[in-house]
């Protein structure tokens, strides 16, 4: 079944009226809503309660307009990412599977998913980890019916961290952790994001002592995000297949720095839209959906040969400098501030840059 692709801009802080739009339209039903990734304007730390508002109010609207049960709602995944600084305006892609056909020689967007085994707290940061997340993102491979690790354009997951609760629970054991508990999002992120480059066979399995620490070593397709809500890694991935039908492609590249805007147009490029050397926002008519990237500060703290300061702000967390700069970089090459922008980006693209995924209408 083909894959439906709608942007959704949230208007307030627990809106879901755009989905609701959406499926009152008539153009897709609840029932067929089978993944949501959005952007909410929290602080993107571990208390962003925005997150839950947002997660709740577009599952009520899928419980409302729908015929699943409650349990087969809370079981679709949404992965949302907190923190709309600088000019980022707080949005959801929602993804829909239906029944549109198309050309049999045409390779168009598809969708898997799949939960990992459980990921202990002890497994966290070390290759426990990458082995198992490695494994899901397989499962998810023939989930979306991808034979060829070549056709997958994106992964984004979902994954646990440590709590003091879940750190004590392993030291009850005879268990140690690999990281303090304040850290362990980005390292939960880049383990993550090891097990998804083994399974598409962009690095050979690393050593323990690479794990955060030689970041020469990343995925140019993963984009993950770290939470206390779950205890597995949820993966969700996205390719293309010949004969998938539907009018969406996805394509990826990279952005080798914060100011790489190049690597953007390369990734909807990849997508399968034409765009002239020197593109600019204009060139892209109605035809891009989204994109969606991973960034991070450069841990050299320079940038193009210049200093940069954000590494030693004690005032404003790096986090947020680097979201805001690549959110407004991303923004006037799309001519869009409604962009998924998203920090603790290590093994995710090179360090300093990130990966950068394209979705486009190719009949727009």
């Amino acid at each position: 079944m083909a894959i439906n692709v709608r942007k959704i801009e949230i208007k307030s802080v627990s809106d879901a009226s755009g989905l609701d739009e959406w499926i009152q339209s008539g153009e897709v039903g609840a029932d067929e809503i089978v993944a949501v990734i959005g952007k909410t304007e929290g602080n993107g730390g571990v208390n962003d309660f925005t997150r839950i508002l947002s997660d709740e109010a577009f599952r009520r609207v899928l419980m409302n307009r729908g015929t699943r049960s409650e349990a087969d709602v809370k079981e679709i995944p949404m992965v949302w990412s907190g923190g709309c600084d600088g000019v980022i305006t707080p949005h959801a892609v929602a993804f829909a599977r239906d029944t549109q056909t198309g050309p049999e020689d045409a390779d168009r967007l598809v969708m898997g998913t799949a939960m990992s085994e459980v990921l202990l707290p002890e497994d966290i940061g070390r290759l426990a980890m990458v082995e198992k997340v490695a494994e899901g993102v397989k499962l998810a491979m023939a989930d979306a019916g991808i034979e060829d690790a070549a056709d997958v354009h994106y992964v984004q997951t979902k994954t646990p961290l440590l709590t003091v609760e879940t750190v004590q629970d392993a030291h009850s054991r005879g268990q140690t952790v690999a990281c303090e508990v304040h850290d362990s999002m980005g390292v939960s992120n880049g383990t993550t994001a090891l097990g998804i480059a083994v399974a598409l066979g962009e690095i050979e399995m690393p050593k323990q002592e690479d794990i955060c620490r030689n970041l020469d070593l990343y995925s140019a397709v993963a984009s993950c995000s770290s939470g206390v809500e779950l205890d597995r890694a949820q993966i969700v991935l996205f390719g293309n297949k010949k004969g998938a039908g539907g009018r969406y492609r996805i394509g990826h590249a990279v952005m080798k720095d914060a100011l790489h805007m190049d690597g953007i147009y390369d990734a909807i490029r990849d997508a399968g839209l034409e765009l002239p050397e020197r593109a600019r926002a204009e060139d892209l008519g109605n035809r891009l959906v989204n994109c969606f990237m991973k960034c991070e500060a450069d841990p050299t703290a320079r940038l193009r040969g210049r200093r940069q300061i954000m590494l030693d702000d004690s005032d404003v967390h790096h986090h947020r400098h680097s979201k805001a700069a690549v959110g407004g970089i991303a923004a006037a090459a799309i001519g869009d501030p409604a962009v998924f922008v998203s920090v603790d980006a290590m093994h995710q693209g090179p360090k300093g840059g990130g990966p950068v995924i394209a979705i486009i209408d190719m009949e727009s």
